[in-house]
């Protein structure tokens, strides 16, 4: 089903949803809460400050976005570190425009689990054409990793785009390092949907461990929808990081293996391709047929 995306879809917004988490193995384990995620333009990050009173970039308010949170993390530009990044993969086309998801400091904290950026091309096509995606993955002990992955040329116009990548970031003490994501996205317009399967050997075996599931719905990015976001979901970047903490104290108590965490990756990205043969692109999608119905509909 061919999905083109239209202008107004890469204009600044809000995402209002719900986060699910879904433990497969040794033993289920399961919660969710309500977050919300801005939707950001990184060329137009001075732009959209100057047109907010409650929310600034690199700078202190209510709501705000701040450099040193992503990329390189020293302060420098995010948009440079991407466009370097892309660049050195020849993955930045001539003309594009990066969107970035992810929550936002609200009264100066943050922690994002998961940020995920947004390529697309300008140059090819009438519309924007999706043709990246950098999913920049944090734990809580400060480490950060990237996941660059071109989007497969089959699927640059469809509605839902699926990829995978090893993992290389120890994120949970309750999951080996070993593994694999899969990736289960919708074009980003008037809902939001990410889908991510990890799964890892487990007594020898090749088997499912987790699934985590974001579902929202946009809103237009203004003071009164930050405010409105802000009664819903009060202090909610503090109630990610308790959360995480919280369930990981539910786990240690089911008796969950603890891993021990080993040294980050030395690269601060990873380059995955996407398979190049059609046996293994239809191998994701009867994957992803088998088991969609364990988690609620993304179409």
């Amino acid at each position: 089903m061919p999905a083109p995306t239209a202008p107004d879809d890469l204009t600044p917004a809000l995402y209002v949803g719900r986060v699910m988490h879904k433990r497969l193995v040794p033993f289920q384990h399961r919660f969710d809460y309500r977050v919300f995620s801005l939707w950001l333009d990184l060329d137009r990050l001075t732009e959209i400050a100057d047109q907010l009173k409650c929310f600034s970039y690199n700078r202190a308010n209510l709501f705000s976005f701040h450099d040193r949170d992503h990329g390189a993390r020293d302060g420098s530009p995010v948009r440079d570190w991407m466009r370097e990044t892309l660049a050195r993969y020849e993955l930045l086309p001539a003309r594009c425009r990066i969107m970035v998801q992810c929550y936002p400091r609200l009264f100066g904290y943050v922690f994002n689990p998961l940020s995920v950026f947004y390529v697309y091309d300008l140059g090819q096509a009438q519309a924007p054409v999706l043709s990246a995606i950098v999913y920049e993955v944090k734990n809580t002990f400060g480490d950060q990793h990237c996941y660059v992955i071109p989007v497969a040329e089959a699927q640059k116009r469809k509605s839902i785009i699926t990829q995978s990548a090893e993992k290389n970031l120890y994120v949970s003490p309750f999951l080996p390092l070993a593994g694999s994501y899969r990736f289960r996205l919708n074009q980003p317009g008037r809902r939001l949907s990410q889908l991510i399967r990890q799964s890892g050997a487990v007594t020898g075996t090749e088997t499912e461990q987790m699934i985590a599931l974001f579902t929202a719905e946009r809103q237009p990015l203004s003071d009164h929808s930050l405010l409105a976001a802000l009664v819903s979901h009060p202090l909610m970047t503090l109630k990610v990081m308790a959360g995480i903490h919280w369930e990981a104290l539910k786990l240690w108590r089911k008796g969950a293996k603890f891993h021990h965490r080993p040294a980050p990756p030395t690269q601060a990205s990873t380059l995955v391709l996407p398979p190049i043969d059609e046996t293994s692109a239809q191998k994701t999608r009867d994957e992803w047929s088998q088991t969609r119905s364990e988690c609620v509909s993304l179409s």
